[in-house]
């Protein structure tokens, strides 16, 4: 297995804690799979992992990584990104929290590029 690794300066991160109105995880899923389906329009996106909480039910947290602080403003005014914004507050219980990111460092097992990981 062959491991990929970078540095990543310039880059821009994100943690997003995303608290969904009592049974509206799947709700906000949803909205979440069909922002990441348009990612394509955002090349300046370069990660962006949605995680399930183990924990807490309503809880979703996101991972996203922009190339540089123009590709982060651009994910902010994209179309996609605008959809998302309008469809959050009928889900979410509660603001999003977020905390800022200056990545550093990516390691990433070669084997997961090539895994087939669509629904």
């Amino acid at each position: 297995m062959d491991l990929r690794q970078s540095l990543l300066p310039g880059r821009r991160g994100l943690l997003v804690r995303l608290s969904a109105a009592e049974g509206m995880r799947p709700a906000l899923l949803d909205a979440l799979h069909r922002y990441s389906d348009g990612l394509a329009e955002e090349p300046g996106t370069e990660v962006f992992i949605v995680h399930i909480d183990p924990d807490d039910a309503d809880v979703v947290w996101l991972y996203e990584i922009f190339q540089d602080d123009d590709a982060q403003e651009q994910h902010r005014a994209a179309e996609g990104f605008a959809v998302l914004m309008t469809e959050l507050p009928g889900v979410l219980g509660a603001p999003p929290a977020i905390l800022r990111l200056d990545p550093l460092r990516m390691s990433l097992q070669e084997q997961v590029l090539s895994e087939d990981l669509t629904f």
